[in-house]
């Protein structure tokens, strides 16, 4: 199977199943000298483990991190970081009935029109995604630049204020508690009639430099959309303004510059979402994905078996009724690793920046 490598300079392997003895992450690329232990990456991974909430599966796992290899005394050596994070509560038992059908929603019918098994398309593949983050997350933050991701809306109740400090008060990581109680209501409802939500999660930047992305086919929000698209569950994805340009006026649209008193440039308005041209513009980079709602539901469903019959399935098991809390950290990594990746290829594109370096 291909396609399980992610990243140029950072580069990141992703492995296992969900009913697997384990998965996990290699990474590599990663520079020297960086103070890294599992208790940071343990971190990371709370934020999507299950069993947290009424909103998340009850399977429970302790989503336990442990390094196995690149780290020595509580410091990066420059060698491949291998992570791996052992399944505890796997229950087979749980898709014995549908085993023989493709549930609507899912993966199973491509994944057997082309391997055998859709274990890879389960939502804990993204543990070594967010493993990989938290270590992408750390450099960041050694270079001043910082990730908050949340969730800016379930179904069609979205937040109207940002309160950064509300996000880890409610189970939903809305950074609006007014929101966080409708949306719980909501979700309520739609655990009633056994049905799930979709959502949407935001993430902003701040501190990236201007510069940074290659202005062709390696676009910096190019390669953050293929990242966020690479997420499971994700259906959308917006940089800016997004789709609402294509309502706007060019004047309206555009983002004036002006020098603050520094002699920096800086922009008036941030309609562009922080990238120009395919480069960061030094403006925070905000983004958004639109996360499709649980397809696992215990409603009937209309499907096929792979005996040729048509049949009405009803799911039974451990569902999530709404991914977007526990994939707002998948987000966040995710365009970490991005941004880690593309910091390392902009040390190539002028001299003064591989002197800076090698200076450092």
């Amino acid at each position: 199977m291909a396609g399980s490598t992610f990243g140029k300079q950072f580069k990141i392997t992703t492995w296992g199943e969900s009913h697997g003895a384990g998965v996990g992450v290699v990474i590599d690329g990663c520079p020297a000298g960086l103070s890294l232990s599992s208790e940071d990456i343990q971190l990371y991974l709370n934020r999507r483990k299950p069993g947290q909430s009424r909103f998340t599966t009850p399977r429970k796992e302790d989503d336990a991190v442990e390094i196995l290899s690149g780290v020595f005394e509580g410091k990066t050596t420059g060698t491949p970081i291998s992570l791996v994070v052992y399944n505890c509560n796997q229950k087979s038992k749980d898709y014995s009935e549908i085993a023989a059908c493709y549930r609507p929603g899912h993966a199973d019918y491509t994944f057997d029109a082309k391997y055998r098994g859709g274990g890879r398309s389960s939502g804990r593949e993204t543990i070594g995604r967010v493993a990989a983050g938290a270590v992408a997350a750390k450099i960041l933050k050694e270079l001043g630049i910082n990730l908050t991701a949340y969730t800016k809306s379930i179904g069609d109740i979205s937040i109207s204020t940002l309160d950064l400090a509300e996000i880890a008060n409610n189970a939903l990581y809305m950074p609006d508690a007014d929101a966080a109680a409708k949306a719980s209501a909501y979700l309520d409802t739609c655990m009633q009639e056994h049905d799930s939500s979709g959502g949407v999660i935001e993430c902003i930047i701040d501190g990236m430099p201007a510069g940074i992305g290659e202005p062709v086919f390696d676009k910096l929000d190019a390669d953050l959309a293929k990242a966020i698209f690479s997420i499971g569950a994700v259906k959308g994805f917006e940089i800016g303004d997004g789709f609402l340009t294509s309502f706007a006026k060019g004047s309206e649209n555009n983002d004036a510059f002006f020098y603050d008193e520094n002699g920096n440039v800086c922009k008036k308005t941030n309609h562009a979402g922080g990238i120009l041209g395919g480069m960061s513009d030094g403006a925070p980079i905000v983004l958004r994905a639109a996360v499709k709602p649980t397809p696992s539901i215990f409603k009937a469903q209309q499907t096929v078996n792979r005996s040729g019959e048509n049949i009405t399935l009803e799911i039974k098991g451990r569902h999530d009724p709404v991914i977007v809390p526990r994939a707002v950290v998948v987000v966040e990594s995710m365009a970490a690793l991005v941004l880690v990746d593309a910091l390392m290829e902009n040390m190539s594109s002028r001299l003064e920046h591989m002197i800076e370096f090698y200076n450092s």
